[in-house]
Parts: structure tokens; C-alpha cells; sequence
């Protein structure tokens, strides 16, 4: 049975790969500079992430946008760069990346709790629903990758991570070999040292917008992970700690 998997998984690939020509693994490639720590083998295998990602998920385009190939590397690749060492079976019970031009206006409505009906229908550049799609602003999907803390895609993909067990809150399922306490004492001091220093007017290394719920912590957290690793370690070791162990990556270690 394991050889008969590992030949139609080769099969499965040989066939994904011959979608994209050189041309296109180059244009998203060289949009990504966040990937260029990575080694041999662990680019070789996101890239094989990324053909069977794109092979399991339709990206569907909104308000006119016209999709290339390049464009669904780009987005592929970063989506599965959390999930080099985790497999594919992380992202399933939804099938679709909706992508738009720029930043969209979902209207949500929202009942408070004295029963108000209310809209919220302010820009946003990305979304992520439970068991539902990942939306997302192509003008920000190409912001990503720069070394510059911000990644929109990361942040989105953390989101889904983080509902594998239900309603996003900041703490995915973990491993058995990790700790549900360990995570939540350093998570919990981190994120209470951040919304301190946010209400202060303090500047931080991490995106501000972390302080807006644990579950936004946990994702802006995840993208400073693979953007600024360094800066992530010595702002907040335990978390930089439980995001290794989590993600099963380190890197600060690999990068240059």
C-alpha cells in the first residue's frame, strides 16, 4: 500500500507540474524573496505543495481580474510555505481562494447584543472563513514576500490553521508532542505585552493589528514568523519557541 501511495503521488505530481512552464515558477519565484533561505530539498517540496495545492483548490477571480498562471504560483507558494513540514491534509474541508484586485467590501452583518442589527462593510484586503473560502487582494498578495513583516497570505492561511478545531481564537490544534498550557502561558503574555505597548502609542517590530484579538495575534505572529523570524525571537522567544515546534521550522536559524 505505501508504494502503491508513493507511485500515485509521483503520478499525481508528474501530471501537476506540467501545467506551469519555467517561465511561470520564475515570474512567482522572483515576486517571493521571503523563499530564498529555503534549501534545495525544502524548495523542491514546496514546490510540490504548491502543484497539488493548486490541483485540490479552484481560485476563483471577482470584479474582472484575469489569473495567469505565475499569479497562482505566487499565491500557492506562499499559502503552502506554513505547511512545508505539516502536509496538504492541513487545508482540507474547503475548496476555493477567491481573489480580487484590491481591497473588497464584504457586508457582514453582525446582532449585538441588544439585538441591533448592524453592516460592516469596511475595506479589507483579506478573510478567511470557517470551512469556507480564503478571500483575498492580489495588490496584497504581491506586497507579501518582501522581508518586511507583512504577509497577506501567510496571515490568511494562519486563520485557517488556527479553525481546524473550531472557531479561530489563537491556538490550533497542536501536536502531541507539544503542550496546550506551554502555548497558552506564552502566548497569553506576549499578546497582553503587545496590546500594552499598542495602547501606549509604543512602536512595534510586529504589525500592530495583532493586539485586536488572540486570533489576529496568532496569524500577524505566524507572518513575522517566516518575514522577520529574528525580530519575531527576540521580541517574543516562547512564542517564536511554540511557532517552531508548531509549524516544525526555525527560520531564524536559515536566515540570511
Amino acid at each position: 500500500m505505501i508504494r502503491l501511495h508513493r507511485w500515485w503521488r509521483q503520478r499525481t505530481l508528474e501530471r501537476a507540474r506540467k501545467r506551469y512552464d519555467d517561465a511561470d515558477w520564475r515570474a512567482a519565484w522572483d515576486r517571493l524573496p521571503l523563499l530564498d533561505d529555503l534549501t534545495s530539498d525544502e524548495a523542491a517540496s514546496l514546490c510540490d505543495l504548491a502543484v497539488l495545492f493548486l490541483r485540490d483548490k479552484a481560485i476563483e477571480t471577482a470584479q474582472g481580474i484575469a489569473l495567469t498562471d505565475s499569479m497562482r504560483l505566487t499565491i500557492a507558494l506562499q499559502a503552502c510555505l506554513p505547511i512545508l513540514h505539516l502536509g496538504l491534509h492541513w487545508y482540507s474541508d474547503w475548496y476555493a481562494v477567491i481573489l480580487y484586485p484590491a481591497e473588497f467590501r464584504p457586508k457582514h452583518e453582525h446582532i449585538d447584543e441588544d439585538g441591533l442589527v448592524w453592516v460592516d462593510d469596511q475595506p479589507m484586503s483579506g478573510e478567511a472563513w470557517e470551512r469556507g473560502p480564503v478571500i483575498l487582494s492580489w495588490e496584497d498578495v504581491i506586497a507579501g514576500g518582501e522581508r518586511d513583516g507583512y504577509n497577506l497570505v501567510i496571515h490568511e492561511f494562519a486563520h485557517k490553521l488556527d479553525m481546524r478545531n473550531g472557531v479561530a481564537n489563537g491556538h490550533p490544534p497542536l501536536h502531541s508532542d507539544m503542550n496546550d498550557r506551554e502555548w497558552a502561558a506564552a502566548w497569553s503574555a506576549a499578546y497582553d505585552d503587545l496590546c500594552q505597548r499598542v495602547d501606549a502609542g509604543d512602536e512595534t517590530s510586529i504589525d500592530p493589528y495583532g493586539a485586536e484579538s488572540p486570533a489576529e495575534f496568532f496569524a500577524v505572529c505566524s507572518e513575522a514568523f517566516f518575514e522577520i523570524p529574528t525580530q519575531l525571537r527576540d521580541d517574543y522567544p516562547r512564542v517564536y519557541e511554540q511557532l517552531a515546534r508548531f509549524y516544525r521550522q526555525d527560520p531564524a536559524a536559515r536566515f540570511r
